[in-house]
């Protein structure tokens, strides 16, 4: 970890989410085969047997640090982790609309500032709108043809995708409320094992087996090891350093990285205004000083690695 110490977190959290991007694609290849709850069960469950050496102390430490750490442990894991996740996968595989549910991650930068400020004392300085906006409208520009005739079909693809913007949206807020008691790695093993706990209830609920086919269970095996473990590590590593604000900024690079995979594997394209102005989305990664400093008694406590 001394390497990665070395680098911004706001990268890490690009990176992270970059490698998000990969996931809509893999995500699509199972519509038809394999429900959005048996899919994001199955991650769940290699994801907690994989960190299951750091539960325990997980456990304890979030315990020792008080309930509303507790309640903030349940909300990312079932909120953020597993409910988030099935209503994305389901806006995925169960419509033939790929670019909306992409598009509307957008707005979770929206949230997480409101959220941020509220939770966290983190208030964007008057700077961070020249970021901030420009950042947006290349996103808006990078994900829709015709930017001046926007096109979102069907509204249970636009209010599931919604619902998982939102929650994680909080869950990035609560993941750096997290870190002001907690380590890293016990953020991670406690996301997974909340979202267990909730995939499980969820698979009944929604009548969807536990088990998948063969080749689909390697497909999920992808999803937990690549987009999950490894992103995630780095995403919370970055996070500890990392204002809430910019990380939700920094998360943008998951719609890009998603919309090109679409595009290579749909055979769809972008207009010229896109590859153009969406480059301005580069701009929330100068950070300078565009987010006020939060009061002292806001401020994380150091995490060893």
């Amino acid at each position: 970890m001394r390497r990665l110490s070395a680098i911004p977190g706001v990268l890490l959290i690009a990176v992270a989410a970059a490698m998000w991007g990969t996931d809509p694609i893999i995500r699509k290849t199972m519509s038809g085969t394999t429900s959005a709850t048996t899919i994001v069960f199955g991650e769940h469950v290699i994801l907690v047997v994989l960190t299951l050496p750091l539960l325990l102390p997980a456990l304890r430490a979030v315990f020792r640090a008080g309930w509303r750490y507790v309640g903030a442990a349940v909300v990312i894991g079932a909120g953020a982790s597993a409910v988030a996740t099935i209503l994305f996968t389901d806006a995925l595989i169960g419509h033939s609309d790929f670019i909306t549910p992409v598009v509307i991650q957008k707005v979770q930068p929206l949230i997480a500032i409101a959220a941020a400020a509220a939770l966290l004392g983190e208030r964007p300085r008057p700077s961070f709108a020249w970021f901030f906006l420009p950042a947006l409208a290349g996103f808006w520009l990078v994900n829709q043809a015709h930017p001046l005739e926007p096109s979102a079909q069907g509204a249970v693809v636009i209010a599931e995708a919604t619902a998982a913007a939102v929650l994680w949206a909080l869950g990035t807020v609560l993941g750096r409320y997290m870190s002001r008691e907690l380590e890293f790695q016990h953020v991670l093993s406690l996301r997974f094992f909340f979202g267990l706990i909730a995939c499980a209830i969820a698979l009944p609920i929604m009548g969807a087996p536990a088990y998948s086919n063969g080749h689909d269970t390697s497909l999920i095996l992808y999803l937990a090891l690549v987009t999950g473990l490894v992103a995630l590590t780095l995403y919370y590593y970055g996070l500890q350093r990392t204002p809430a604000v910019l990380s939700s900024l920094a998360e943008l690079t998951y719609p890009a990285v998603a919309v090109i995979a679409g595009i290579y594997a749909y055979d769809q394209h972008l207009a010229w205004t896109a590859l153009i102005l969406g480059s301005v989305t580069l701009l929330p990664f100068r950070r300078r000083r565009v987010v006020a400093e939060a009061p002292r008694e806001l401020l994380p406590a150091a995490a060893s690695a």
